[in-house]
This record gives structure tokens, sequence and C-alpha cells, in this order.
């Protein structure tokens, strides 16, 4: 089923560009390099200050309401059914 819902979102173009987390080809560190290579040294190169801050938020989604997660996928992406249950 991941696999699925990971190529629907892919093929409907629905994740942002530089969607990081639990695709493949990416990771935290393609994530890092992006902001570094180009946000941060644009920044600098244009006389701007640049801070980069990390924060780890896994734990985070323990605490997600399953409920309006469920609405929020089926609104923003379209998914119903068995997908949510």
């Amino acid at each position: 089923m991941a696999k699925q819902l990971t190529d629907y979102l892919n093929t409907a173009d629905l994740l942002p560009r530089f969607q990081s987390g639990f695709r493949a080809g990416h990771s935290t560190e393609t994530a890092i390099l992006r902001v570094l290579l180009s946000d941060i040294l644009a920044a600098v190169d244009g006389g701007d200050a640049a801070a980069l801050v990390l924060l780890d938020l896994s734990a985070a989604f323990d605490t997600v309401d399953h409920d309006i997660l469920c609405r929020h996928l089926q609104m923003s992406f379209g998914l119903s059914g068995a997908v949510l249950g």
C-alpha cells in the first residue's frame, strides 16, 4: 500500500519538489544540501545574513490525531476508502 500511495503522489505531482522525507533518492542530507547550497549561499552571496536551524520533529508524528490526518489526506490528496482505514 505504501508503494501504491507513493506512486500515486508522485504521478499526480502532489508532493512539493523538495519534499525529502520517505522518498527514494531523498534524505535529510539532500534536504540540507539543497538549503545550504542554494538558499544560504545565495543569501551570503547577496550580502544577506543567513542562519540554519535544524530540528528533529520525528516524535511529533506520534501525537498526530488520526481523524484529522485522514480528513487532510482525503481533502488534499483525494484518498478515500480502504486507503484511509
